[in-house]
């Protein structure tokens, strides 16, 4: 990449941050992230030690475990230049940090650097990289799920669809309740499983009723909670984190077995 006086400019630094989920569930969510962010000019590294964010622990009441999950983060990802997640929840997270550490003033301060430079993936691609992927079709109908942290914890709604619309043959459907929680919240659906059951069913339905080949969003978490009320439901509908289509590696639909 270039700037207006012809210089070459250094590709950005980022960490990605894989995620719980992600590593130990759906990896195919981690490679599609790598590619593109390489794609969007991005020198990345994947901190091998990476572990928790800390919100189990934190939305559980543990700031103990929180704030050591938290500091192992800032240590290992504070000399990038950036840190991405793909996934909502755990950047917003990170997010938080500094609240975590108010009582140590130095270590709330390298809390508050790195928060300022965590990003979720989706709106790193289109707020920092002003990234449009090229070369991608996918002939299907799809509806996407706005996931209630990259939506109301991190203002994202404009940049998936932003991304998704460069997809050639894609047809995007609206979808009743898209900023609705899905019943998943992490531990809530543990606590509260018949309230979290009532939710996604509800959800489920008006995936149901949009018609769509295709469910898009941008937690796993999420995704997996939706997919296997899909599942139960006997709905055809394939899910997929949006990264994975956006990548060209939307092979198979979450909560799909494997041949």
């Amino acid at each position: 990449m270039t700037n207006r006086g012809g210089a070459r400019q250094a590709a950005p630094k980022v960490g990605l941050f894989a995620t719980c989920l992600v590593d130990m569930l759906r990896p195919n969510i981690g490679f599609s992230a790598l590619e593109l962010l390489r794609a969007a000019g991005c020198d990345v590294q994947i901190p091998s030690a990476q572990t928790c964010c800390g919100q189990p622990a934190y939305n559980s009441g543990d700031d103990g475990s929180a704030k050591k999950l938290a500091r192992q983060v800032i240590d290992l990802f504070e000399d990038f230049d950036y840190l991405v997640a793909p996934s909502g929840s755990c950047a917003s997270m990170i997010r938080t940090y500094p609240e975590l550490f108010k009582d140590d003033p130095a270590l709330a301060l390298r809390a508050q650097k790195l928060a300022d430079k965590t990003f979720e993936l989706l709106s790193f691609l289109v707020d920092v990289r002003g990234f449009r992927p090229s070369g991608v079709s996918c002939k299907a109908s799809a509806t996407y799920h706005d996931t209630c942290s990259g939506l109301r914890g991190l203002g994202i709604k404009t940049q998936p669809r932003a991304l998704l619309a460069a997809v050639q043959g894609l047809e995007m459907r609206p979808l009743e309740g898209d900023e609705t929680c899905c019943g998943f919240g992490g531990t809530f659906c543990m606590k509260y499983s018949e309230i979290s059951d009532a939710i996604v069913a509800e959800k489920a339905a008006n995936i149901q009723a949009s018609g769509a080949d295709l469910l898009l969003g941008g937690d796993l978490g999420c995704l997996l909670n939706m997919a296997g009320k899909l599942r139960r439901s006997g709905a055809t509908t394939r899910v997929f984190h949006a990264a994975e289509l956006l990548a060209g590696r939307a092979i198979h639909a979450i909560g799909e077995e494997k041949p």
